[in-house]
């Protein structure tokens, strides 16, 4: 049973930084290349950021290159986001999710990720 496990949420004042950690359990973590997701009251799941899964390449929504990092540890299976310089429109749940793809492929649509997390609140106070 695959499981992500998404913590390091909660409020923060606009200007500030978070970071985000996902753990993944029952799937072989190297295998997939993984996303960060963000989603608003009333509004679509939107792509955040993706790792491919060696780490070695990534890509970043428009709206927060620059600011946010993805990263992860294969041998801990988990998957971080640091964000910095944080803005009160991003307020939103943001999920975890898993996608099984070729070695260099970083996805960034949603219907390709195969598994989510139940996602952690970030509240950016202004």
């Amino acid at each position: 049973q695959v499981q992500l496990v998404e913590s390091g949420g909660g409020l923060v004042q606009a200007g500030g930084s978070l970071r985000l950690s996902c753990a993944a359990s029952g799937l072989t973590f190297s295998n997939y290349a993984m996303g960060w997701f963000r989603q608003s009251p009333g509004k679509e799941r939107e792509f955040v950021a993706a790792i491919s899964r060696s780490g070695g390449s990534t890509n970043y929504a428009d709206s927060v290159k620059g600011r946010f990092t993805i990263s992860r540890e294969n041998a801990k299976n988990s998957v971080y986001l640091q964000m910095n310089s944080l803005k009160p429109e991003e307020t939103a749940v943001y999920y975890c999710a898993a996608a099984s793809t070729g070695h260099y492929y970083i996805p960034s649509d949603l219907s390709v990720f195969s598994f989510w997390g139940q996602g952690t609140q970030v509240t950016v106070s202004s």
